[in-house]
């Protein structure tokens, strides 16, 4: 198979075309596929379940752990170029692909993001750069740990090192007694306690640069979560002011930098009370609070990932169109005790709706299903089908 060294730009319209990999089988494989494909790439994706989303839009499917190594080889040899779509996937897993292949992001750069204690002394090394801190935290691996607990960081939120996502992983403890019991439930891993902040509101950075340095930054999004989980993403944000948009993305092109990264990343912020902006964690991916960049923005931030890894030109990350997105979860395909169909033929009569399902074969609450992104003239527009969406969908705005 005729594959560019690791440096060399993969080029799509090569004879026979090139492949480019994926580790993991999501949602966000499958637009990132998506994006590839539209491009003249083709893509092989790496998924231990031989049914998934990203399987579904795939030209190949590689059906295995992630750590198996005879499969590695085989998506190695075959790809250009191999990302990664959720960061659990085994570092060493990507450093062994890295070994034969281009891969972006980076091993180094996962595996920071995969445990909090790397994050947490990653933000806090950074701040002389990016000016931002991480929320006031403590380890926590022992009881002792728990017992030594400054007054200062209660109540807080308890949070396993490696694993959580989506609001799993934590709990809110009002004192060193609640503490030590949530520690235990956890089953005495590693974690850290963060001291809750009176926070205004959050937003996320997207961010991306190229093998050679180059970097660029989309506009900011603030974020809604119900339960922990996503539930809308408003661009531009109502609640940002220009000058904290511009700290924030100014922090993420630091951490960007810094990390030496390849790729997208999203690092999410917390604007407190008093307006000071805290960092609290980065995905190194594409991100749910992304999927507006597809319907309005000029480079979709699954399109970015694709100029990244390919070591293309970066792409123009101007927003054309206000956008809100409302997240997708398998509640609204239940009514009581009953299952149906939502009402899409509704949604879709909206004035500038943009339905994204994901292809999943069962619905189940909390599972995220879908978005639709609302693009408009103004923001106030785009609000307003918003919450009409919510009420035809059965979903409180």
């Amino acid at each position: 198979m005729n594959k560019p060294s690791l440096t060399a730009p993969a080029n799509p319209s090569a004879d026979p075309a090139t492949w480019l990999g994926v580790m993991g089988g999501g949602q966000l494989g499958r637009m990132f596929a998506h994006a590839a494909q539209a491009m003249g790439y083709k893509v092989a994706v790496l998924e231990p379940a031989p049914q998934c989303p990203a399987g579904h839009a795939a030209d190949h499917l590689l059906s295995a752990a992630y750590d198996d190594a005879a499969t590695l080889a085989e998506l190695a040899e075959q790809c250009s170029a191999v990302t990664t779509e959720f960061e659990n996937v085994p570092a060493d897993s990507l450093a062994l692909l890295a070994q034969t292949t281009f891969v972006a992001p980076s091993a180094a750069c996962v595996s920071v993001a995969q445990d909090r204690m790397a994050e947490k002394r990653f933000f806090t090394e950074c701040a002389a750069l990016s000016g931002v801190l991480p929320a006031p935290h403590q380890f926590i691996s022992s009881d002792a740990d728990v017992d030594a607990i400054a007054d200062t960081l209660l109540p807080g939120i308890l949070k396993t090192v490696r694993m959580g996502y989506d609001g799993k992983g934590q709990v809110r403890v009002a004192s060193r007694e609640e503490a030590r019991a949530a520690f235990a439930g956890m089953g005495g891993v590693s974690c850290v306690l963060e001291k809750m902040l009176p926070l205004a509101y959050e937003v996320s950075v997207l961010a991306a640069r190229g093998a050679d340095g180059g970097s660029v930054v989309y506009p900011i999004a603030e974020n809604v979560h119900r339960d922990g989980i996503l539930f809308s993403t408003t661009v531009p944000g109502p609640n940002v002011s220009a000058e904290r948009a511009a700290q924030a993305q100014a922090a993420a092109l630091a951490i960007i930098d810094r990390l030496d990264y390849v790729g997208v990343l999203c690092i999410e912020f917390f604007v407190l009370q008093d307006g000071s902006l805290v960092v609290n964690e980065m995905a190194p991916r594409p991100h749910n609070s992304g999927h507006y960049t597809i319907d309005a923005c000029v480079t979709s931030q699954f399109a970015q990932q694709v100029r990244a890894m390919a070591r293309l030109p970066l792409g123009d990350v101007r927003q054309h169109s206000p956008a809100v997105m409302l997240n997708i979860l398998g509640d609204i395909w239940f009514d009581g005790d009953s299952a149906c169909e939502p009402a899409w033929d509704r949604v879709l009569a909206l004035p500038g709706a943009n339905l994204h399902l994901y292809g999943k074969e069962e619905a189940r609450p909390g599972r995220k299903m879908g978005h639709v992104t609302f693009v408009a003239p103004t923001l106030e527009e785009a609000q307003r089908q918003f919450r009409a969406a919510c009420a035809i969908l059965r979903i409180d705005a």
